[in-house]
């Protein structure tokens, strides 16, 4: 097995700077990198992760190796890695199968590579390895004890295994613990979107109308943000419940097909497939910009825009303009891939570091009770969301309240 398959080893320099300054601003992971190292609690194990290839990522991998761990790391989208820091892990010994801009069958080969690792645990991220490990690389589940996964769209493939019965080995869903989703997904996803969008295009925010396909918790926040900076926010929505509380949260609501001609920027993040089509296309104004914060590239039908447009113009770096047969520009940016990633630098460290945390401690609890988990999706333990959110606010220097016995007595029984 080769030790790495990179870009470029000479951009070391500038990665391992990247994730020196992402541990600096890491307390939570240092936190349990003290547990690690006094603990060594992955002594002899394997562990492969796909995730999205950056900073943070590397201080993750780098705390399981302290841990004890061996690990292999692969991305989790094609746009996200960043090269230098790819180039830094490799340059330490460790083995790194990803870089920038791969295609669909190196992308796949760097999953493979990863996974012939033989690994006892891996951390996905949307399900990729999951994918390869229940159809073409089933040999490579010999000494899996069970994963971790990262985000909604995985979490979703897996139950979908999960309910055929198809499932073949137990799975933390770290994405489904509150110190996951109230802060990743919604403050994480917020603010790197946006700010995505903003240094990408070089375009104002305020006075703008942008429409939000989706109002989960990635979706609130981007919501969240869009307000925050002055944008008119609409929101697209199936579930009438969320369009509910959008529509009390101020925020306009109404279907794609009315939104299409009003929106300046469009963002989808729904997990869904043809949320914005060629209908849709041809409704948009002169210049509007189109987005996804969705896992997969699914969500805006890329291939048709290509299909429709009579003249095809690269804008700006990540911004590719497409001239449709009624004369107006529409502008994708990132080729409709994972927006806050593949054009910008991901989640902020400080919510990263929250959900590697997490990452970290399922990674020991799958270790240490897996063998005895059916294969299923389990929700991540309340002890270990309450640790990650206790180790933040001590760094801090911030103090709660606890119950007193009276009170832990009060709440647990019915009696006034």
């Amino acid at each position: 097995m080769e030790n790495y398959s990179i870009r470029d080893l000479s951009l070391a320099e500038n990665g391992q700077k990247k994730i020196q300054w992402a541990y600096d601003n890491m307390p939570v992971l240092r936190e349990i990198e003290k547990e690690f190292l006094r603990d060594k609690p992955f002594i002899g194990i394997k562990i492969a992760v796909s995730v999205h290839v950056e900073a943070k990522t590397a201080n993750l991998v780098k705390l399981l190796i302290k841990g004890g761990a061996r690990v292999a790391l692969t991305g989790c989208n094609p746009l996200s890695t960043q090269d230098d820091v790819a180039a830094a892990l490799a340059s330490e010994g460790i083995p790194v199968y990803c870089w920038y801009n791969a295609t669909k069958s190196e992308y796949r080969n760097h999953l493979i590579m990863t996974l012939k690792f033989k690994p006892h645990i891996i951390i996905d991220d949307g399900g990729d390895l999951a994918e390869l490990l229940h159809t073409t690389n089933k040999d490579d589940l010999v000494d899996l004890i069970g994963a971790c996964e990262e985000t909604t769209t995985g979490v979703h493939r897996l139950k979908i295994l999960e309910e055929e019965n198809k499932l073949l080995y137990p799975v933390i869903a770290v994405n489904d613990a509150r110190c996951k989703h109230l802060f990743d997904n919604r403050y994480g996803t917020g603010q790197s979107t946006l700010t995505a969008l903003m240094s990408t295009t070089n375009l104002l925010i305020a006075g703008k109308t942008i429409v939000v396909a989706g109002y989960g918790m990635c979706g609130k926040g981007i919501a969240l943000r869009a307000k925050g900076l002055g944008a008119n926010v609409i929101i697209t929505e199936i579930d009438p419940i969320k369009a509910a509380e959008a529509l009390m949260e101020g925020i306009a609501v109404m279907t794609m097909d009315q939104a299409a001609c009003l929106g300046d920027f469009f963002i989808t993040v729904t997990g869904c497939k043809d949320v914005i089509t060629s209908k849709h296309f041809l409704s948009m104004k002169n210049g509007a910009v189109l987005s996804n914060a969705g896992h997969f590239d699914v969500e805006i039908d890329v291939k048709e825009l290509k299909n429709m447009s009579i003249k095809k113009e690269e804008k700006r770096h990540n911004v590719m303009g497409y001239q449709i047969k009624n004369g107006n520009w529409i502008h994708l940016i990132a080729e409709g891939r994972l927006v806050n990633l593949a054009a910008g630098d991901g989640h902020p460290v400080e919510i990263m570091d929250m959900s590697f945390a997490l990452q970290a401690l399922s990674t020991r609890y799958i270790l240490e009770n897996g063998k005895n988990l059916l294969p299923k999706v389990y929700e991540i333990p309340k002890e270990i969301d309450e640790k990650v959110g206790a180790i933040l606010l001590k760094s801090k220097n911030i103090e709660i309240d606890a119950l007193s016995e009276e009170q832990n007595y009060y709440i647990s029984h019915w009696e006034i």
